[in-house]
């Protein structure tokens, strides 16, 4: 329990939440600390006043605040949202757990009465103090945020468990033993701060003081408050907005902005996000029994690379004292050198052991606070923060993934003296592999029945020679770059299946596999030659190939069954994919062996055989958006054809085909497209910001458009402002001419503006940026539109 104490403390005030209110961004604050930390902007910046003014700036929901552009960039349509006029110009102070907050603008008025109660200065502004978004209060004030009673009951729980004597409340540094609390204020004294913020005159002379533990029961014995709409404060929740993720009450649904919303009943809704959260935890749990686990075998590797150190070292000064004349200067230099391998690996051992600890007590704190949270029996209070621990819960257990468990540095020194040079090679002398060599593993072999190319990627296999009896520890895959040019590593890994995206097309691709054990490598497989697909240049042709009459009408849906995203290793390509499946098919697969004449791909008879027209099939490309290179907020659905966010903030999403030549057409229709965001639609390099809107570093070429008018973008440069926006059910084109180097954009099947880019050259993949208001489907597999065919053939 105590490793959750962290989540049940205030980051402003650094002690144990009273009163919690949640958010927008799923934070929480005291509702004393928040009231502190209020800062009043001027009458300029209000909403109200820009409204006065005739400005034309919609009044925003509290919960879209972050959304509303306080600065103008000229006529540029681009919002900067990077704070407010009025920040503080004192400087920062720290709170006791570490985080940053801002003082008052000024020291709010004496009152007696509750901070909930207590009047709000107009155009007031919070800034949480953990994500450092920024709000401005309506007329509600603090009480337009919802109470977080479930917290309230965790924290009652975890301090009802304590056995420690009851401390003062108000102790500023070492909190001493509380001899009293107040019914009303509901806080524990000890006598000196009894006797300052509490004395027995005035309103508070009508108060009753308790004993602690007395205190401590009545707390237990309290009723639970019920939660109230925050819009309207005597009605208990009784629905649950789904699009909005949050309870309502009856009148929300009658007059409310949730009049329209999708909405569900409060209790079934409350046992699926338990369900949910649930879920989630037995995944977390399983990663931190493999945490504790992998922890015990870093403690024992110390141990062995201690032992290893001194065994080392004894038999490196046995070797050197052979040849004590001529070697006592060498000998040094080399005890130096395992000395510095020996702290290199303790180091690396001891850094992972803090880094690994850290993350599971965090992960266990999460687990023991989120189990705490699953006890409480208020839905309404649950579903109020469910969604934000089940996110945390699946982040934290990525977090965990693949490579996190494995140590960085293994116990065994394999270097051993070479004593048999002569003296004068002496100072040539360095260390060589003690371990006796073994042979090498047998050359890999290429099964050309499961290799194939699809669009501009190649999918290849090989296997071991049945008869070898030396085991391999890894496959290193090798290609050329489409020009016959030098070989370059594409994989290096255990798997015996690999495909390579980002290939040019209509490109001819040499390809090897060599194996490899800690002894050395073999020698490489035959060459074999791919050939991609051909792009729109090509001569049309109409070739007899088997193709699965079921599986034409399914060309937008990918043929493999799973996908695994590496580290890169190709420059066309920063990521590369294991796909398997138990049937593949290409429809234009061109594969021969350079060393072995004849060994051609030979394609499957009956029952089926037709004529199909390459050109009409192969001219085009088929693709989804890539999870594995998206940023972490973007949503995928659809077979990864439809994204949408999750954050209020742009994010970037690429394609998985990259393109370097032809003339490529793709389009995106809006699915949802609420309070006039202005989402992005263009290409972009692989390693292109992802938490930015697209076109604003120059790695992205864009459109970006709203509900009236659309602008280009590259390296954060706006132009071309054209009027004509999009809505609901809208349709974006993207055309790429990579024959012209020119790229054009379309809104419903109309030309928008004139030719966006010019000169575009390189290895480009479709992209698009969007934040949570906006939702869009990819169509792919297009022809180019007739009008721009026709104009480019009179060119």
């Amino acid at each position: 329990m105590e490793e959750m104490e962290e989540e049940l403390k205030c980051p402003v005030c650094g002690s144990f939440y009273r009163e919690p209110i949640i958010l927008p961004c799923s934070h929480n604050l005291c509702q004393a600390c928040a009231r502190n930390i209020l800062v009043q902007t001027p009458e300029s910046e209000s909403p109200q006043s820009r409204r006065a003014s005739g400005s034309g700036v919609s009044d925003y929901d509290y919960l879209d605040l972050d959304k509303m552009s306080l600065y103008s960039e000229a006529d540029s349509g681009y919002g900067s949202y990077g704070g407010f006029a009025s920040a503080p110009t004192t400087p920062c102070q720290k709170s006791p757990n570490g985080v940053r907050v801002f003082p008052p603008a000024m020291p709010p008025p004496a009152t007696h009465l509750s901070p909930a109660l207590a009047p709000v200065p107009r155009n007031s502004c919070i800034t949480c103090p953990q994500c450092h978004r920024s709000l401005i209060l309506d007329d509600r004030g603090l009480r337009g945020f919802p109470k977080n009673r479930v917290l309230e009951g965790v924290i009652d729980r975890y301090q009802q468990s304590k056995a420690a004597a009851l401390k003062c409340q108000l102790c500023e540094k070492a909190p001493k033993e509380a001899t009293v609390m107040c019914e009303q204020c509901d806080v524990f004294y000890c006598d000196p701060c009894r006797l300052r913020c509490h004395p027995p005159r005035g309103p508070l002379a009508k108060h009753r003081l308790v004993p602690p533990a007395q205190g401590r029961v009545s707390r237990r014995l309290s009723p639970r408050k019920v939660s109230t709409c925050t819009d309207h404060e005597l009605e208990n929740h009784s629905m649950y907005c789904v699009q909005c993720k949050m309870p309502v009450c009856y009148q929300c649904l009658e007059e409310g902005k949730h009049s329209s919303h999708e909405v569900k009943a409060l209790g079934a809704m409350w046992k699926l996000h338990k369900s949910q959260l649930s879920q989630a935890l037995n995944g977390l749990s399983d990663r931190a029994k493999e945490a504790k686990e992998f922890l015990v075998q870093l403690r024992n590797m110390v141990q062995q690379i201690q032992e290893n150190s001194v065994e080392f070292e004894a038999c490196l000064v046995a070797q050197c004292d052979a040849l004590i004349d001529a070697l006592n200067r060498r000998k040094a230099q080399l005890l130096a050198r395992v000395n510095k391998e020996h702290e290199h690996k303790l180091k690396v051992v001891r850094d992972q052991i803090s880094h690994c600890t850290v993350k599971l007590r965090q992960t266990t704190g999460l687990m023991e606070y989120c189990l705490e949270v699953i006890k409480e029996n208020d839905p309404s209070g649950f579903l109020q923060i469910s969604d934000a621990l089940i996110r945390r819960v699946h982040l934290t257990e990525d977090q965990w993934g693949k490579g996190t468990l494995t140590p960085r540095m293994t116990t065994d020194f394999d270097l051993s003296l070479d004593n048999s040079p002569l003296l004068q090679s002496i100072h040539q002398l360095d260390f060589v592999q003690m371990k006796a060599s073994s042979p090498v593993p047998a050359t890999p072999i290429l099964q050309l029945e499961e290799c194939c190319t699809h669009n501009n990627s190649a999918t290849l296999s090989w296997k071991q020679p049945p008869l070898s009896t030396v085991p391999a520890e890894g496959y290193i895959l090798e290609l050329d770059d489409g020009n016959g040019g030098q070989f370059r590593e594409v994989y290096v890994g255990k798997e015996t299946m690999c495909t390579v995206d980002g290939l040019h097309f209509n490109s001819t691709y040499n390809a090897r596999i060599k194996a490899f054990n800690k002894t050395g490598v073999s020698q490489y497989s035959k060459t074999l030659v791919l050939q991609t697909s051909e792009d729109t240049d090509s001569e049309e042709q109409t070739l007899p190939f088997p193709v699965p009459s079921e599986r034409l009408p399914l060309r937008r849906m990918s043929p493999f069954s799973s996908t695994l995203n590496l580290q890169p290793s190709f420059p066309g390509r920063s990521y590369f994919d294991f796909r398997s499946s138990p049937h593949q098919l290409s429809l234009h697969s061109s594969l021969q062996s350079l060393n072995a004449p004849g060994c051609n791909f030979e394609p499957q008879s009956a029952p089926y055989t037709q004529l199909v027209d390459i050109k009409k099939l192969l001219a085009v490309a088929w693709f989804a958006f890539d999870p594995g290179s998206a940023h972490s907020d973007i949503i995928f659905s659809n077979d990864n054809l439809t994204v949408t966010c999750s954050s209020y903030d742009d994010r970037v999403v690429l394609g998985k085909t990259g393109f370097s030549k032809g003339v490529h057409y793709w389009e995106l229709t809006v699915d949802r497209y609420d309070n006039h965001p202005d989402p992005a639609f263009g290409v972009a390099r692989i390693d292109v910001m992802k938490d930015v809107m697209l076109g604003k570093d120059d790695k992205a070429w864009a459109m970006y458009v709203d509900n009236n008018r659309s602008w280009f973008m590259h390296n954060n440069s706006h132009t071309n402002r054209t009027e004509g926006g999009i809505t609901k059910g809208a349709t974006i084109g993207v055309l790429l001419d990579l024959n012209r180097k020119t790229l054009t954009f379309f809104i419903n099947d109309e030309q928008q503006g004139p030719i966006a880019f010019e000169n575009v050259e390189g290895m480009f993949f479709p992209a698009v940026s969007l934040n949570r208001n906006v939702q869009v489907t990819l169509h792919t597999g297009l022809p180019v539109p007739d009008f721009y065919s026709s104009r480019a053939s009179i060119a």
